[in-house]
């Protein structure tokens, strides 16, 4: 008998838009796997404490694509690399001729399809214990830098340089907005090469 292929799931939703980065305002469904061990003290799905609390629900991977609508779906979490079966889901949704992407802290790796779009934010400077790992910094598609007190970007410098044809993303945290803002403004004047990301999907108030 074939192993049913499973995967814990926090939530999903369908119908919304891409408020982050490269792909801002494009239409996209969302997957967020449950689980994260690196616990963001802004962790704006609820993993800070390391997610005890939070729902988990565990799904079938015909369930998730049966419930997809957008051309592109964005599995997040969370960490979706912590998951073994990332792989697998990743080549199932694109065998429905949808675009995947992935947001990552990248301090874990598996090999992927080459198809899907990594958005690698890193948060070495937060937890020493998860820097990012080699391959991940190889193969980011974009990268998605929080900025809280401006002090991330030149933790990251050297390896920023040295990948300087990814593009990269300085987006202000969001519960320090009104400070971060102008820190990242300031900062794009710098490094005018990079880009501002401002989470458009909490301005409009949609998920």
């Amino acid at each position: 008998m074939t192993e049913k292929l499973i995967i814990p799931i926090h939530e999903t939703f369908q119908k919304t838009i891409q408020g982050e980065g490269y792909w801002t305002g494009t239409p996209v469904d969302f997957i967020r796997l449950a689980g994260c061990p690196v616990g963001c003290h802004y962790c704006d799905t609820g993993y800070a404490n390391g997610g005890v609390d939070l729902p988990r629900q565990i799904r079938t991977f015909d369930e998730l694509i049966n419930e997809l609508f957008s051309p592109r779906v964005v599995i997040s979490g969370g960490e979706p690399f912590i998951h073994k079966q990332l792989p697998n889901l990743v080549n199932k949704i694109e065998a429905t001729g949808r675009q995947v992407s992935i947001e990552t802290s990248g301090c874990y790796w598996q090999e992927i399809s080459h198809q899907t779009w990594i958005t690698l934010s890193p948060k070495q400077h937060i937890s020493s214990k998860y820097p990012v790992v080699k391959q991940m910094w190889m193969r980011a598609s974009e990268i998605k830098l929080v900025i809280e007190t401006g002090k991330e970007l030149e933790f990251y410098s050297k390896i920023l340089l040295a990948n300087n044809n990814i593009p990269v993303f300085l987006q202000p945290e969001w519960y320090s907005r009104n400070l971060a803002l102008p820190l990242v403004l300031e900062l794009l004047q710098e490094y005018p090469n990079y880009r501002l990301s401002v989470q458009l999907h909490k301005y409009l108030g949609i998920q």
